[in-house]
């Protein structure tokens, strides 16, 4: 198993977590922008009308109106990012993230616009009537290259586990059992059965709890988060202002924070933010290929508001909660993962600026005379003895308070440590550190005048995020196995499907979660390249479309 992780691993560092790809993603939607004379500022108006149904025609073809199609896209972006995504890119590259986050949101914008297009105008009725589209077809028809629409499809079955399934469920059931001690099991069973409900019904029962779901768990959300930021509003200014002073500096260290450099807040700013808003990989066309309309570029004007909504408002408003608490920046009592722990050799400290030089060089990549701790660990209570001979790192931070139990008691004996690394997997280490991801949204919603009792809206949100990505996640495998295998595929997909939600919720699936990292990026490639070699088209239809509806 531990092989099979490993090979995974060395494929998404050659892909998904490669420096180009994320690069490549937002030069594409760049290109588009220029050629297209910047959709997303030019189409926003004409967009809100087509989406609340002014431009509808009687009769049209489709299995959804517009706001349900983008409400189903939506409940399929909004998700565990918004809360934990944004969290982890600010704990990465700092304040300065978040506005490369905007950046690849405006011009995610156009790609959406391109891809969702494209999708919708090569898309087919199948032999049940319902309406199937998504990148797979325009490939095959757009472009005459069905192999690739092959690969595009059944990478997206995959990804339909390893990206909308398994992650979405396990969050939920940790996050309830760590908030309501409600047990993971308990948790998968309700939530498979309410599952199963929603996507036997197809597109039209999605789409129609899609509907009521996004804007309520938006709502309910944004009350949270401005519980938050309204008793810190003298910090939202200061925000603004580290977000635009940073974004093409880096993050100066400021209190547990040891700082990060310029790359490394643009390379996380733009991977989190693609990955948030799902720009060109060739999810979304999915849901939008159901709609009901004549005019497929009608349904890429509508597209254009997703990347807005879930990045530029949602993921801002996580952003300024975050920034305007001021705990990204501070050390929380924690549990440590193994992932984020390194013993470093020799003794260093936050307090001192030349060391705090010497850490962020060396959490940054670069040459430093900081090497890991190789040795054993003293313990007695709990307590390390040997400080004097190392410093451990967890969370980009140095640790503070630091304390070893095994089975929830202090732990008295010899730690072995080999590369930095904890050999002992049965002890549990805890203390003081910076937090990322969803703890770190948590802490933050604290902060504000529902106090304790904010934690609840992360738990709610992050319920309802996760499992309306789920149900969004079904429909496109759902899209994908039918156009590989066609319709008596759907019921045992759908059925395999609800039966991996219920064993995630208790169940290690890192294997899977490894996998998805490497479909999403066989999504990703063939869906842009096809665009970009569609541009011409493109461009073509968009001018007859403007020169008829052009308000």
């Amino acid at each position: 198993m531990d092989s099979i992780n490993n090979f995974l691993l060395f494929l998404d560092g050659f892909l998904g977590s490669a420096p180009w790809f994320p690069f490549f993603l937002l030069a594409v939607g760049i290109f588009f922008t220029i050629y297209l004379k910047f959709p997303q500022i030019r189409y926003f108006r004409h967009a809100v009308k087509v989406t609340r149904g002014k431009y509808d025609t009687p009769g049209a073809v489709g299995d959804t109106n517009h706001f349900q199609a983008l409400s189903t896209a939506l409940s399929g972006t909004v998700g565990t990012g918004n809360i934990g995504g944004v969290a982890l890119a600010l704990h990465l590259g700092g304040p300065a993230a978040l506005f490369w986050m905007w950046m690849t949101a405006f011009f995610g914008m156009t790609t959406k616009f391109v891809e969702v297009t494209l999708s919708h105008k090569y898309r087919d009725t199948t032999e049940d009537g319902t309406i199937s589209g998504g990148p797979m077809y325009y490939m095959e028809k757009g472009l005459n290259a069905k192999w690739l629409a092959m690969i595009f499809a059944l990478a997206t079955v995959l990804s339909s586990f390893g990206t909308g399934n398994l992650p979405q469920i396990n969050s939920i059931a940790a996050g309830l059992e760590n908030t309501f001690s409600i047990n993971p099991i308990i948790t998968g069973a309700v939530l498979s059965v309410l599952l199963g409900l929603v996507i036997i019904g197809g597109i039209r029962r999605i789409a129609l709890v899609a509907s009521a779901l996004v804007p309520s768990m938006a709502f309910i959300y944004l009350i949270g988060a401005f519980a938050v930021i309204l008793p810190n509003m003298g910090n939202i200014i200061p925000s603004f202002l580290g977000i635009f002073s940073d974004a093409f500096t880096g993050s100066a260290a400021s209190g547990g924070f040891l700082g990060a450099t310029f790359a490394f807040a643009l390379n996380r700013g733009v991977n989190r933010g693609l990955f948030s808003n799902e720009a060109g990989q060739g999810s979304a066309p999915i849901a939008h290929a159901a709609a009901r309309t004549e005019e497929p570029v009608d349904e890429g004007m509508v597209s254009i508001l997703e990347p807005f909504i879930d990045t530029i408002i949602i993921c801002t408003v996580t952003g300024l909660v975050i920034l305007s608490s001021g705990v990204w920046k501070e050390k929380h009592e924690n549990v440590f993962q193994r992932a984020d722990m390194v013993f470093l050799a020799g003794v260093h400290t936050d307090s001192n600026p030349q060391q705090v030089e010497e850490l962020f060089t060396y959490l940054s990549g670069g040459d430093s005379d900081i090497g890991v701790f190789n040795g054993d660990i003293q313990v007695t209570g709990g307590v390390a003895v040997n400080t004097q001979a190392f410093t451990l790192i967890n969370s980009r931070s140095v640790a503070e308070d630091v304390t070893y139990q095994r089975d929830g008691a202090p732990l008295t004996g010899m730690l072995s440590v080999i590369d930095g690394q904890l050999v002992d997997s049965t002890v549990e280490v805890s203390g003081r550190s910076l937090l990322h991801s969803v703890p770190l949204t948590t802490e933050a919603f604290t902060r504000g005048l529902l106090g304790d009792y904010g934690q609840y809206v992360v738990s709610i949100g992050l319920l309802l995020f996760a499992f309306s990505t789920a149900i969004a996640w079904s429909y496109y495998g759902d899209r994908a196995i039918t156009y590989l295998f066609g319709p008596m595929a759907v019921l045992p997909y759908r059925v395999v499907y609800v039966v991996g939600f219920f064993y995630a919720a208790f169940a290690d699936t890192t294997v899977v979660w490894n996998v998805s990292l490497i479909t999403i990026v066989l999504m990703t490639l063939p869906n842009l390249v096809g665009i970009l070699l569609l541009s011409r088209e493109m461009k073509q239809t968009t001018d007859d479309y403007w020169k008829r509806f052009h308000d």
